[in-house]
């Protein structure tokens, strides 16, 4: 059966039977955005694209970031290192106070919220406000 017939009989298109891909050799693309990722490793691939295009490449942003997807050059973000230092706290009375809300529910359905000031040298609660 010719190529043509089988075709129609299955309702193809020839052409895309016939369509054989082209692949681009865009290796001075990616020479350039190797370096552009080993200048400024901590961007990403929007921001590569935009410096790219800068310098007069014009390729498209989906282009870039499958490249970099490709070659794995898509570097994980930096955590912290360590702990933080706590705050300092000062051991006085009346230097540092906190305000909290306390939210309940009475019997009969109603709700209210009471609001505390707390010091926290002694840690004992300066004054508490219950209202609806």
């Amino acid at each position: 059966m010719s190529e043509r017939r089988a075709c129609r009989i299955i309702g193809a298109d020839c052409k895309s039977m016939c369509y054989r891909s082209t692949p681009e050799n865009d290796a001075a693309l990616r020479e350039k955005l190797r370096e552009l990722v080993n200048q400024r490793c901590r961007f990403g691939y929007r921001r590569l694209h935009i410096l790219l295009r800068r310098e007069g490449v014009m390729v498209n942003r989906k282009k870039t970031q499958c490249i970099i997807r490709r070659k794995g050059w898509r570097r994980s973000r930096k955590r912290a290192v360590g702990t933080k230092a706590p705050a300092p706290i000062l051991a006085l009375p009346n230097r540092r106070w906190n305000l909290d809300f306390v939210h309940d529910q009475m019997a009969s359905g109603r709700r209210f919220r009471v609001p505390s000031i707390a010091d926290d040298m002694p840690r004992k609660c300066l004054r508490a406000v219950p209202d609806t």
